[in-house]
């Protein structure tokens, strides 16, 4: 069974993010997936006037697999839109492009990845990758 969960305490998410190879963000808020308990990833997040960025975004080695990082990307973005904020970037260090732009990124005009949440979570389905 799949979780995305947020994690609570920051010793948790500090030893998390050594698993993934990510620097660990104290300042972050984070999730952690993990798939019949076994820990596959996390997500560092912030959010503040300018909107929601996610700052990592990684997967402990050999455990990636696209529906679970999906999930945790569009839990952190259900997350950020619900404290109402209502723009989000993606700011990590990242390969899959195409996974990212499936969570909802596109890029702006300056090149950024970046999502509009408006609405984003009462039609889902509307929101494809660009």
């Amino acid at each position: 069974m799949l979780e995305v969960l947020p994690i609570q305490e920051k010793s948790e998410q500090e030893r998390l993010c050594a698993l993934c190879g990510v620097p660990y963000r104290p300042e972050t808020l984070a999730y952690r997936a993990a798939v019949d308990g076994d820990f596959r990833g996390i997500c560092q997040f912030t959010m503040d006037a300018a909107g929601g960025r996610i700052t990592d975004f990684a997967w402990v080695p050999e455990k990636y697999d696209f529906q679970t990082f999906f999930i945790l990307g569009r839990a952190a973005l259900n997350f950020i839109d619900l404290c109402g904020v209502h723009r989000a970037f993606f700011d990590a260090a990242c390969d899959n492009e195409t996974l990212v732009k499936a969570i909802g990124f596109s890029r702006n005009s300056a090149g950024r990845l970046e999502v509009d949440l408006t609405g984003f979570f009462y039609e889902p389905c509307k929101h494809s990758p660009k």
